[in-house]
């Protein structure tokens, strides 16, 4: 998949697009509805299916002090553009100035200069242009004046239940993993860099892994997690541990990860953490014999959990 970061400096635009375009943090199931009706689309007419996204937020522009955690760093979000079969992403940076384009001004200046667009899917509740003027029904009419056509598509369930990256952010917020794997058709993952620690798990016999995360990550709710990790490729059962250590007096948040059946030195490697199931709150105990004790209790557990498979359904 080809990445652009500034459609401005392409040559000559992009031939028969069949274009998206959104935040999609998180490539939720709704998102991926949409991004694989634009590669069906694309396919079809013989084009080339485009994602345009934006970075950063646009509510970490427009107003900081409202602004979500990301689900997704943009990296893990074009990863999964291009397993969804995406052939160009548009990583655009959002700024006061692309803000305040209208939404005529967005789609002649902007998309249609750069974009040789023949299709245009998008979501139903797609807002763009200058105080999020510009609607679906906004770019229906413009494509009539322009020559491309336009598909909204309308909200996908799971259940009963509307996926949202709202509702996602809160099932991930609570520790809802099923939940949230339930919205996302896959376990709610975080990657980051092992960095150095103080070693208290070793000296405990459970060496742990410190991830250095994106900043701005949404963490999940504290507590102890089975989860699986992936390492070079491979993947081990680990255990998960959010929050600040209080047996230990600690203040500063971390995120610890134990990998199971791993022998080697994690120091500066990239693991990709897949939460499966929330095992229990973060407990303060009487000393480091209790919290070992609890420690591997947290492994049997994780171990039962793993052992029963992927969860696909709320609950497991």
């Amino acid at each position: 998949m080809r990445v652009i970061r500034n459609l401005t400096r392409l040559r000559a635009p992009l031939a028969r697009c069949v274009l998206t375009l959104g935040n999609f943090d998180g490539v939720h199931l709704g998102h991926q509805a949409i991004v694989r009706g634009v590669v069906d689309r694309a396919r079809a007419v013989g084009g080339c299916a485009v994602v345009l996204t934006f970075e950063p937020h646009p509510m970490a522009v427009l107003a900081p002090e409202r602004a979500p955690a990301i689900i997704q760093p943009v990296r893990d979000r074009l990863a999964l553009f291009g397993e969804l079969g995406v052939d160009v992403t548009v990583v655009q940076r959002f700024t006061h100035a692309f803000a305040a384009l209208e939404p005529e001004a967005f789609v002649r200046d902007f998309l249609c200069r750069y974009l040789d667009l023949v299709y245009v899917i998008v979501g139903y509740n797609l807002n763009f242009g200058h105080q999020r003027a510009g609607s679906g029904e906004t770019l229906r009419a413009l494509g009539a004046q322009r020559g491309f056509g336009v598909e909204v598509v309308g909200p996908v369930t799971v259940g009963e239940e509307r996926v949202s990256s709202t509702r996602l952010r809160r099932l991930i917020e609570a520790g809802d993993m099923p939940g949230a794997r339930w919205l996302l058709g896959r376990p709610y993952a975080m990657r980051g860099r092992v960095v150095g620690g103080d070693h208290r798990g070793r000296d405990l016999g459970f060496p742990t892994a410190n991830l250095k995360l994106p900043p701005g990550l949404l963490l999940p709710r504290d507590g102890v997690y089975a989860v699986t990790v992936e390492i070079d490729g491979h993947s081990y059962p680990g255990l998960l541990n959010v929050g600040v250590r209080p047996t230990f007096g600690g203040r500063r948040h971390t995120i610890e990860t134990h990998v199971l059946d791993f022998a080697g030195d994690l120091y500066g490697r990239w693991l990709v953490v897949r939460l499966v199931e929330r095992l229990r709150d973060e407990q303060t105990f009487a000393g480091p014999e209790a919290l070992r004790a609890a420690i591997a209790a947290d492994v049997a557990d994780a171990r039962v959990v793993l052992a029963r498979g992927a969860l696909t359904s709320r609950g497991g």
